[in-house]
């Protein structure tokens, strides 16, 4: 990109110069202002409707929100939809979440894969000062499935376990997506 090119777009054209040190710090440091108005937007929601409402909602915006960025990752990535599994796991490596907490695949095949969230912030912050598990499933449900069918629309998704379940303490919830051929 040339300076004339680049000139239109300072806050982009600044990017450009930094190392690839900043580069990273400055994607992490996104990823947590996503990630913190993500959670103040959730609670003014909560504070004045309360939290049924506040889930409702939430979940409507993930619905569109994770298509979104499964698109997204899917055109930064060159995949094209219909890549099963593989496809999948991969795309979920590069969530924006992903740059924040501690998340892995196991029992990956062609055909199945289980998704665990070993560590989330937002889940370990309420820990910390002591609030009970934010009651994600039913906005995660939505979130997951939604983006696995973005990537392959023959993938189905399952909660394997999610708040407000019980979960055991080496993750906080699980998801499991199967190839429907």
């Amino acid at each position: 990109m040339s300076s004339a090119e680049r000139a239109g777009d300072e806050g982009v054209a600044l990017l450009y110069d930094l190392s690839k040190e900043e580069l990273v710090r400055i994607i992490v440091d996104d990823a947590k202002n996503w990630l913190a108005h993500d959670g103040v937007w959730f609670q003014a929601i909560e504070k004045r409707y309360g939290m049924d409402v506040a889930v409702d909602i939430d979940t409507d915006a993930w619905r569109s929100f994770t298509v979104i960025e499964a698109k997204r990752i899917m055109e930064r990535r060159g995949i094209r939809p219909g890549g099963g599994i593989l496809a999948l796991v991969e795309c979920l490596k590069h969530r924006f979440y992903a740059r924040l907490n501690l998340q892995e695949c196991i029992e990956v095949t062609d055909t199945r894969a289980v998704f665990r969230m070993l560590d989330c912030r937002v889940q370990s912050a309420r820990k910390r000062k002591g609030l009970a598990d934010h009651p994600c499933k039913s906005v995660g449900i939505v979130e997951y499935s939604e983006f696995a069918r973005t990537v392959d629309p023959r993938i189905a998704t399952r909660c394997i376990a999610c708040p407000p379940d019980e979960h055991p303490d080496d993750f906080w919830c699980a998801w499991e997506f199967k190839l429907e051929v």
